[in-house]
């Protein structure tokens, strides 16, 4: 029984990870990319986590402005 549990487990863990693992990487120094399959430019790591932008200068206009002022990229949602 305990076998089974296990194996069930393990074999749960790898079929769920599948999408962590879909993203093929690239990022750049801020944790964000091109996508060139939808278009624009978004970020999965550091401040701009979850966000979009049009483009990466974009993205560099909105780290130049003040923490608490708005403009930022879209969250993804």
């Amino acid at each position: 029984m305990i076998k089974l549990l296990l194996t069930l487990m393990v074999f749960l863990v790898i079929t769920s990870s599948n999408n962590v693992l879909a993203h093929g990487g690239g990022l750049d120094s801020y944790g964000c990319h091109y996508d060139h399959k939808h278009g624009g430019y978004h970020c999965h790591r550091g401040q701009f986590t979850g966000q979009s932008f049009s483009s990466k200068a974009e993205m560099l206009q909105a780290l130049k402005k003040p923490s608490g002022e708005s403009g930022k990229g879209k969250s993804k949602k």
